[in-house]
């Protein structure tokens, strides 16, 4: 049997915490009002006990020397408890609360002769209410007491609970790329304060963020200066390479060299994306037919299928490198057929090779990062990725069913407009 949903709230902290906090509170309550309760009741009940056993002692005497008893005493007098009676009769002696004429009623009884007994009754009512006034005190006390302790310690968990809330917001910031984000607790800058496991976590996470932080901050440095230095070597090996005469070996040193420009200016591109400086230079584009021009341009043998075309607003430069990226891809990674769709703001690149790595659909792509024996350095992707997310777009990596890899892009919609059909 499936189990129900609990709301999202219940499984929150403060809710776990005013629950236990109630049932200990009630636990508590409970036992101690059972305590007080038992120790009242015996002791009421002793004293009205002993007072009705004295009484039947004085009955005793005064049956036995054939005086009159007085008021309350009795031999088998309407309303005896019958156990009580048999135990009289029996020859014992003993003492019951009973309810009589309307009233509670402490009985005493013991023999009187052979098939009778003797009783005297005392009135219990004033001890009854006593006992009753007692238990409703001990209920309104416990109420309050809870309800105290509910107040306080949702006031505590609250605080603490705000802040694991900035610490989980301050880490998901972090997480999307903010590294300039910080908790900032007030109680890690103070130390005469007490620090608690709140505090920590919040001073290990900013330490983590500052740490992480930096090392990006170098190993950008690092991929900047690397592209700077090899951009004026490069330039003269390449313009060497041109006064090389025709034939294989010159060929081949030509072609490393244009590998080598094309690294090298990837790296400078991805230097310039990390700085999260780039400023968009928007127009007005119809997204089937540039489409249709990246496809042209990369002089592969890609399927343009135009499901609905829209006019949208965006950076003609970067989404044709995003779009060039992914199409290079799946030609250079992947098997044909190769097809690019445009579904209104919606472009998928689908090929039909072997599918992306696992990591790369779970984390995205990584620079440097290959699988399988591909050739490249994992940076076409990354750079489409960067350039997606500099045009707001989200870039999303995922295997067809069928097989094959499949990139989705999904545009931002600043003023779209359908291009009406035969436009193109």
């Amino acid at each position: 049997m499936r189990r129900p949903a609990l709301p999202h709230w219940a499984g929150t902290l403060a809710v776990k915490v005013a629950v236990f906090i109630t049932v200990m509170c009630c636990g508590l309550a409970a036992m101690l009002g059972v305590l007080v309760h038992v120790s009242v009741t015996d002791q009421t009940v002793g004293q009205a006990r002993r007072l009705a056993l004295s009484r039947l002692s004085d009955a005793t005497r005064a049956y036995a020397a054939g005086d009159s008893l007085l008021p309350g005493a009795g031999v088998d007098p309407p309303g005896l408890p019958t156990a009580l009676r048999e135990l009289a009769v029996g020859g014992d002696r003993g003492t019951m609360v009973s309810l009589h004429r309307g009233r509670p009623t402490m009985w005493a009884a013991g023999p009187a002769d052979r098939h009778r007994a003797l009783a005297v009754e005392v009135d219990y009512y004033q001890q009854s209410r006593t006992i009753a006034g007692l238990d409703r005190s001990i209920l309104w006390s416990s109420g309050l007491a809870i309800g105290a302790t509910l107040l306080v310690g949702a006031v505590a968990v609250t605080r603490v609970t705000r802040r694991l809330r900035t610490t989980a917001t301050v880490a998901r910031r972090i997480s999307a790329g903010d590294l300039d984000a910080r908790v900032d607790d007030p109680r890690t800058k103070d130390r005469s304060r007490p620090q608690d496991e709140v505090a920590a976590v919040a001073a290990a996470l900013d330490t983590m963020a500052a740490s992480l932080q930096g090392k990006l901050l170098s190993e950008q440095r690092f991929t900047a200066d690397v592209a700077h230095e090899l951009r004026t070597p490069l330039t003269g090996l390449h313009a060497a390479a041109e006064l090389l005469p025709a034939g294989r070996p010159t060929e081949l040193v030509r072609d490393r060299v244009a590998a080598l420009r094309t690294l090298t200016e990837d790296l400078l591109e991805i230097s310039r994306l990390d700085t999260g400086r780039e400023k968009l230079d928007l127009d007005t584009e119809e997204l089937g037919a540039l489409a249709s021009r990246v496809v042209r341009g990369s002089g592969t043998d890609t399927e343009v299928i135009v499901v609905r075309d829209v006019r949208v607003e965006t950076d003609r430069r970067r989404l044709e490198r995003v779009l060039g990226n992914l199409v290079a891809n799946a030609h250079k990674h992947g098997r044909g057929p190769v097809s690019l769709t445009v579904d209104g703001p919606v472009v998928s690149v689908r090929d039909h090779g072997d599918g992306y790595p696992d990591y790369l659909v779970e984390h995205g792509p990584q620079r440097f990062r290959t699988e399988g024996g591909a050739k490249g350095h994992g940076l076409g992707l990354t750079i489409a990725a960067g350039q997606a997310e500099v045009l707001g777009a989200r870039l999303e990596f995922a295997n067809a069913v069928g097989g094959g890899a499949v990139a989705t892009l999904t545009l931002p919609q600043r003023s779209p407009s359908v291009v009406p059909d035969g436009s193109m």
